[in-house]
């Protein structure tokens, strides 16, 4: 699943690291998140989400997904 995490995070001068400890993870995680090798839970999706002030919608791209 594409997101934008790597694009905020840089925009706002935040390491991986830094991340991955505001919302509870670990770096490894933040990585494989931002490198689509791993789709984020939804309480991590809504954690990540609020430590931005954004919604999921616009971190996490749903379109692969398909419709319900």
């Amino acid at each position: 699943m594409k997101t934008r995490i790597r694009e905020l995070r840089e925009k706002n001068k935040i390491t991986q690291e830094e991340l991955a400890l505001a919302v509870g993870v670990t770096r490894q995680t933040i990585t494989s998140i931002e490198g689509e090798k791993y789709t984020a839970s939804l309480v991590l999706a809504y954690k990540i989400a609020r430590y931005f002030n954004m919604t999921i919608e616009e971190i996490f791209d749903f379109s692969e997904v398909g419709e319900i």
